[in-house]
């Protein structure tokens, strides 16, 4: 069984833990790591990263949008530090919109600025579309159909909506344009996130942790590492109805392809 975990945070972990993790790694069977940034220090980070397991560890580049707005030159030096890494960098990413960073200011009052924070990500996916990089996105329920104008208008095809959660409308219309989703390990216990496995087309779907983030159910109190990808193998297989290693075999080469691994 060869898996990829599609969407980690590796910059997030300690340096003891990331050798330990990279170490375990072929025990696992997870053969690579896409790794994401969250902002210019993350970016650095992962960059080092990947230098240091070549390989292994696939830099992705980019700005999470649950954070404040940046200043334009901010913006504007990562997008050319970004552009200048562009044949090392695997995909733009993380990007997207900020969905829950809107509610917990709606919950106070506070008004977020979204028409910045869209046309930040219309940035991000500017540099993508020239360069034929895939985008990895933070985009769910209502946000998703918001990206997906952004992605039709730019004619970007490879959109990749990590632990995705939306309505049945938003779901079809990612279907239907060829837009893949990741699964995290909640797939063992989250309801909506299982529906939307049995539903999503089979050649779209691979598998991710967005490690360091921590799960409940059978990993309660665990940290969260990329070799949990095969238990979310595992999940989606039996939800598909399909042996393991068929299963394995499929989010392995979707990943491989999408990616251009």
């Amino acid at each position: 069984m060869k898996l990829i975990d599609t969407h980690i945070h590796l910059d997030q972990y300690s340096d003891t833990h990331i050798r330990t993790i990279i170490r375990q790694l072929p025990l696992a069977g997870v053969e690579q790591l896409i790794a994401v940034s969250m902002n210019r220090e993350s970016c650095l980070r992962t960059e080092k990263l990947a230098r240091q397991y070549p390989g292994i560890v696939k830099p992705a580049y980019g700005y999470h949008p649950e954070q404040p707005l940046p200043q334009q030159y901010q913006t504007k030096l990562l997008l050319e530090w970004m552009e200048a890494r562009i044949d090392e960098t695997i995909a733009i990413g993380e990007i997207g919109l900020p969905y829950y960073r809107r509610q917990e200011m709606a919950a106070t009052g506070s008004a977020l600025d979204e028409q910045g924070y869209i046309d930040l990500l219309d940035q991000y996916l500017q540099l993508g579309r020239l360069h034929d990089k895939p985008v990895i996105l933070h985009a769910v329920y209502e946000d998703a159909d918001t990206v997906c104008d952004l992605l039709q208008a730019h004619g970007i095809e490879r959109a990749h909506f990590h632990w995705f959660k939306g309505s049945s409308q938003s779901i079809q219309r990612m279907a239907e344009r060829g837009y893949s989703i990741s699964f995290t390990p909640d797939i063992l216990y989250e309801s909506e996130i299982r529906e939307l496995a049995a539903i999503y087309p089979r050649e779209l779907v691979m598998t991710e942790t967005d490690g360091p983030w921590p799960f409940e159910h059978r990993f309660a109190g665990q940290p969260t590492v990329p070799s949990m990808v095969v238990d979310v193998c595992r999940a989606w297989a039996d939800i598909q109805g399909l042996d393991v290693g068929d299963a394995a075999e499929l989010l392995y080469n979707n990943a491989r392809r999408f990616y251009k691994l």
